[in-house]
């Protein structure tokens, strides 16, 4: 007998026969016939089982004469009731497997349930790490997997690293009929919480370790989703039957179905779709009590509520076509777009603009149908204005191109919950931004059903008569007591679980971190209440052995918890125990803005540690007063450890040396010089001071008055053209808003680097957005930049760098103008000005008049804190 089996305590079995206690019905399908449905049946009646045929006039189970279902999906209509009802559902695998192993077999494998991913798998691991194997064992069997621990032929998929284990090495001599996969397929189904094609996992030569993960990868098949992928009709199909008087039809045998007036169907059309039911055993009534299918457009009106809380079938129209096309019945809530539609879709779905990316064929245009259906609004090119991108793939120019523009990149699945729950996904949400390397995720489209509960409470929410505590336990033991009865002591129904992946971040299972305390253990008997509800309070009774199990496993980890409780006390934490060394900070920052930009130095944030303080010392310096921003200070460059020593001097004395622009008060510099900081530290308007403040500060250990070491730099300002009086003022007048609404392109290898001059921008109220000449950009106007900026003074008129229409200011003509202008900040390498031409066509295609400009223009704006223009910022033959 194989011990090391992971599965859950089977079913016991009658003494008399095997299927002595089962009362079953039979689902026939494409996939199961009438042949197979016979020959299942003659098994289980010939070892005790009793057949309980389908209701001759409805075709429905007989849900209070039974305790099984035999199906090979869930796809049928007594599914959810009997799920209700506490009654197993299997596939008939299940009847084959009891009777070899000559007792009643686990239900849970055989599950036709689709959230059970890996239902009729079952697993069996070769040359994996301990931690590694009890990872994929617990999620498999949580999924509806097996394990078993030798090599059978019943183990349907190996794990390992290589083909070379001895039981990948029987598996092949004695072709068994199982995949031999890399761990990595069971990682990557159980964060997304689909099962994906074993295909590029397979060993011996797995595709995921040998073709580049960016390489394009076929499409996959989607007939699954013909009929199913608008949720508006198309031509009225033709049954499969090839009967003229299309009388085989008997998917609607003894239903009476009824159509609303929201399908606003032509008199003909309704004629024909009448003869179809009727000629298929079927009746058309205009009452919804009397109906057992009501079919519409919208989610809305009495007769919708009423027929979805009395449990009825609600479907639309291209679910009915689809019933009249394949002649088989599916449930209306199994694909998401034969449900009605709600007017107006999801609320926060308004406002997006969402395109696609790696789909094709049905699934394009089923996701294109489904994101119009939830609300948004679908475009086939991504444009900057593009709110979401939906790829089955990370790699394209569209993905290429959201990266660059910050717009948010998820796979199908964030879409499909969505709408499913009627309610916005998380987009942080790891399950929908994760791709596996050589998958195309069009394969798992469709598979997502509608949630009934999410849609119930929303939509016909059921107001439940009140009853007191009392008569709620009375009613759960009678029924507790109906199902012992009718069920047997110990032969529990199985009920199917809520989603696990709904409503929260999946919580997939990192390979080699599952820790022994984690290691998967049998399943105990169902929690499920009779009413449906989950964590119903177990019983204490055969808990002892469990609770001291539990008192030791908590008395061997006493030495760890003391360790752990240690270590959290130490300063620092205990990730690294506060001794992190400066190695790990973060180098090689840029020090310059291009050619005409000083060196900027290198500082460190006051308070940080570093490693010649082993020590935290609790400061007792003031609270500071000024924060203050240091560039290009002489006497720190290439000197840290006066640095260090210097800035706790100043904190002493309530300076504190920050980093970040907008949180100065002060700025210190040896002159007007064109670092980052300083350009960027402009647009708040801080307090400008000449290094001179610092050395006063650090030599006699006091703060003077800030007057007395205002920044003072005449020849720059004549070279410039600009006087730092002036920019501050003009600053404190913009309020940071020289730039708003003003869209700011640069090439990637602009001289200084792109995210240089977007620091600028950014500090001004401005975007500064890479341009790569990608399809699908868009050339903004700058229509509100003469309404942003700020009046010329009298001053700069009168600067000699100046003219009417110079570097000394605008004209008034020029301000008028300056809408129709846009920027491109570029360098005179080869791979920027390839982009140029592209940029003008773009420009002038959105009426606009293009100016590919040299870095000097967004400096002396910034510097002047004013809109100027003169004709030496662009470059020759640009325009």
């Amino acid at each position: 007998m194989d011990t090391s089996m992971v599965e859950p305590q089977d079913e016991a079995r009658s003494p008399e026969a095997l299927f002595a206690n089962v009362n079953f019905s039979i689902i026939p399908s494409q996939n199961l016939p009438e042949q197979n449905v016979q020959e299942i049946s003659d098994l289980l009646e010939n070892n005790g089982g009793t057949y309980v045929p389908l209701d001759r006039e409805t075709g429905k189970v007989q849900l209070d004469q039974i305790t099984h279902i035999i199906s090979t999906s869930s796809d049928f209509p007594s599914y959810a009731p009997a799920i209700d009802a506490l009654i197993s559902v299997v596939k008939p695998g299940w009847v084959y497997t009891s009777i070899s192993k000559k007792r009643l077999a686990q239900i849970r494998p055989y599950s036709p349930d689709p959230r059970l991913i890996f239902a009729g798998v079952t697993i069996c691991c070769a040359d994996l790490p301990p931690g590694d194997k009890d990872a994929i064992i617990g999620g498999v069997v949580a999924m509806g997997g097996q394990y078993s621990g030798s090599l059978s032929k019943l183990v349907t998929h190996i794990v390992a690293l290589t083909d070379q284990h001895e039981k990948c090495q029987q598996a092949i001599a004695r072709k068994l009929k199982c995949c031999i996969v890399l761990p990595h397929w069971f990682d990557d189904c159980l964060k997304l919480g689909r099962r994906i094609n074993e295909k590029p996992y397979r060993l011996p030569n797995p595709e995921i370790t040998r073709v580049n993960s960016t390489d394009p990868v076929q499409l996959p098949s989607d007939t699954h989703l013909i009929g199913a992928s608008s949720p508006q009709p198309g031509n009225l199909p033709s049954p499969k039957s090839p009967s003229p008087a299309r009388a085989d039809l008997t998917v609607f045998r003894g239903k009476r179905i009824m159509l609303s007036q929201d399908l606003d169907l032509g008199s003909r059309l309704r004629r024909t779709i009448e003869d179809l039911i009727e000629n298929g055993a079927g009746a058309v009534t205009g009452n919804v009590h009397k109906a057992d299918i009501y079919v519409c457009q919208y989610r809305e009106g009495e007769e919708y509520r009423t027929a979805s809380c009395a449990g009825k079938e609600v479907g639309n129209l291209p679910w009915l076509y689809y019933l009249i096309a394949h002649d088989e019945w599916t449930s209306p809530l199994r694909r998401l777009l034969h449900y009605p539609i709600a007017r107006g879709g999801l609320p926060n779905f308004r406002k997006y603009r969402i395109s696609l990316s790696n789909y094709g064929g049905e699934a394009r245009l089923y996701l294109e149908n489904l994101v119009v259906a939830a609300g948004g609004e679908f475009t086939k090119t991504l444009r900057q204005d593009n709110t979401h991108l939906i790829t089955a793939r990370p790699y394209s120019e569209k993905c290429q191109a959201a990266k660059e523009w910050n717009i948010h990149m998820v796979n199908h699945l964030w879409l499909e919950e969505s709408y499913a729950r009627w309610e916005e996904q998380s987009l942080t949400n790891p399950r929908y931004n994760h791709f596996p390397a050589r998958t195309n995720l069009g394969e798992v489209v469709g598979q997502t059903q509608i949630d009934r509960r999410a849609t119930e409470s929303i939509f016909y929410p059921h107001e439940e008569p009140e009853t007191n505590d009392e008569e709620q336990t009375k009613m759960r033991a009678n029924v507790d007591a109906i199902n012992r009865v009718r069920l047997g002591k110990d032969n529990l129904a199985f009920r199917a679980p809520e989603d696990p992946f709904k409503g929260t971040t999946a919580r997939t299972t990192q390979i080699g971190k599952l820790n022994e305390a984690r290691r998967p253990r049998t399943p105990l008997a169902s929690r499920l209440s009779t009413d449906g509800r989950t964590n119903q309070t177990p019983s204490t009774t055969g808990s002892r052995g469990a609770k001291d199990r539990a008192v030791l496993k908590l008395h061997d980890l006493a030495s760890d918890i003391a360790l752990y409780e240690k270590e959290r006390r130490r300063v620092g934490g205990v990730t690294h125990g506060g001794r992190r060394s400066n190695g790990d900070a973060a180098t090689g920052s840029k020090r310059s803005l291009s050619r005409q930009l000083d060196t900027e130095d290198s500082e460190l944030e006051d308070g940080v540690e570093t490693r010649d303080r082993k020590k935290v010392k609790k400061s007792k310096a003031p609270p500071p007063s000024i924060r203050i921003l240091v560039t290009s200070y002489r006497s720190w460059i290439g000197q840290p450890k006066r640095e260090d020593e210097e800035k706790r001097k100043l904190r002493d004395l309530g300076i504190l040396v920050v980093q970040d622009p907008s949180t100065c008060t002060h700025l210190a510099a040896p002159s007007m010089i064109r670092t980052q900081k300083f350009v960027t530290a402009l647009a708040y308007a801080p307090v400008v001071v000449s290094s001179d403040f610092l050395d006063h500060c650090i030599e006699k250990g006091e703060v003077p008055a800030a007057e007395k070491y205002h920044l003072k730099d005449p020849e720059t300002e004549g070279r410039l053209g600009i006087k730092l009086k002036d920019s501050l003022a003009n600053a404190r007048r913009n309020e940071r808003r020289l730039l708003k609404d003003i869209t700011v392109y640069s090439t990637p290898n602009v001289h200084g680097g792109a995210e240089t001059y977007k620091a600028i921008v950014e500090a001004n109220g401005g975007t500064c957005v890479p341009f790569r000449a990608r399809h699908g950009a868009i050339i903004t106007s700058s229509s509100n930049i003469h309404n942003k900026t700020t009046t010329t003074t009298t001053a700069n008129d009168d600067d000699d760098g100046g003219d009417g229409d110079g570097a000394g200011g605008k004209t008034d003509q020029a301000k008028e103008d300056a809408h129709r202008y846009v920027y491109l900040l570029s360098g005179d390498a080869k791979e920027d000005t390839k982009l140029w031409p592209k940029f003008r066509q773009m420009a002038r295609e959105n009426g606009l008049v293009p100016r590919i400009v040299k870095t000097e223009w967004i400096l002396d704006v910034a510097m002047s804190q004013e809109l100027r223009w003169q004709d030496d910022y662009q470059f020759e033959g640009s325009a």
